[in-house]
């Protein structure tokens, strides 16, 4: 099979992937039919950082990260890295803080990484965004090839170049770039949805009235006593 790297990709506008970043992933997974949400596996290394990009994508065997430093240079400014390996993918640190200086000087976004990063202390004192399988500190070699810009499964959801990426601290949510204008309509719509929502909470507003649950827990059969001894006296 033959191994390639692509070097352009579609990508939307930067205006786009800053309403998603703001929007977050529970809203847009949500917005979009609950699809596109990759496996809980795959946790960041911060917390309270929200960003979305274009895709590019990276496959490379498990241990050897040569086709990750090839991606480099098919990066632009405001793009996230998306990586996943063939084999065991969490024996290996891929991506350690050389290679996010590198990604960085690229202007890229964030990794998104199917498999083990190290050095993980030091990325995060470069504030740079990484969600990752693993964080374990052994070496790779660098001499197999794979994949950029080709169609990648990360953590259970598959990646196509130039598909936008929103991650946070609830993990990571792939939208179809066929799709964007779609599901960022939905995903405001939800978000000004919800906006009432909490002002019905902050009113005082119980959810079991406003969401009609009280029908539902009567149609389970679920009774309101007053007391602990009243559920006593039924016997």
């Amino acid at each position: 099979m033959e191994r390639y790297i692509v070097k352009n990709i579609p990508r939307c506008d930067e205006e786009i992937c800053e309403e998603f970043a703001r929007l977050g992933v529970a809203t847009v997974f949500e917005a979009q039919g609950q699809i596109g949400l990759m496996e809980e596996r795959i946790k960041p290394i911060q917390q309270g950082v929200s960003v979305c990009g274009p895709a590019v994508t990276v496959i490379c065997p498990a241990g050897d990260n040569l086709m990750i430093h090839a991606a480099v240079e098919c990066c632009q400014k405001g793009d996230i890295l998306v990586v996943t390996t063939i084999g065991e993918a969490n024996k290996h640190g891929m991506v350690g803080e050389l290679l996010v200086s590198s990604f960085m000087k690229r202007g890229v976004r964030a990794l998104i990484m199917d498999g083990g990063v190290r050095d993980t202390m030091e990325i995060k004192r470069l504030n740079f965004p990484v969600w990752t399988t693993a964080v374990i500190c052994t070496g790779t070699t660098k001499n197999k090839a794979g994949w950029v810009n080709a169609p990648a499964v990360c953590a259970g959801v598959i990646v196509e170049p130039g598909d936008l990426i929103v991650a946070d601290d609830d993990g990571v949510v792939v939208v179809k770039r066929g799709e964007i204008k779609e599901v960022l309509e939905k995903s405001l719509a939800r978000k000004k949805k919800e906006e009432g929502t909490a002002k019905k909470i902050e009113e005082g507003q119980l959810g079991v009235d406003f969401y009609g649950f009280r029908d539902v827990l009567a149609k389970l059969g679920v009774k309101y006593y007053e007391t602990l001894e009243d559920v006593s006296k039924k016997d």
